[in-house]
């Protein structure tokens, strides 16, 4: 997925050289390179995030509880 994003972005770029004047170089970038990428790695990328706070969640829980079941002695 990141080779395709790094493509795109490859080809906005030259569109972004294109243009005709800076402003509209600046704009082509942004709004047809880097929001609609960030937009798809951000998209793509939740069921990652899902499964890392999952994780993390299942790390900390038996831990707490396996603290809380021994009393000290």
């Amino acid at each position: 997925m990141h080779i395709v994003a790094i493509a795109w972005l490859y080809v906005t770029v030259l569109m972004a050289l294109t243009e005709s004047n800076v402003v509209a170089g600046i704009l082509t970038l942004l709004f047809y390179g880097i929001l609609p990428v960030a937009l798809l790695l951000w998209l793509f990328g939740g069921p990652g995030r899902r499964r890392r706070a999952a994780r993390k969640a299942a790390e900390a829980t038996p831990a707490a509880a396996g603290d809380a079941a021994d009393p000290p002695q």
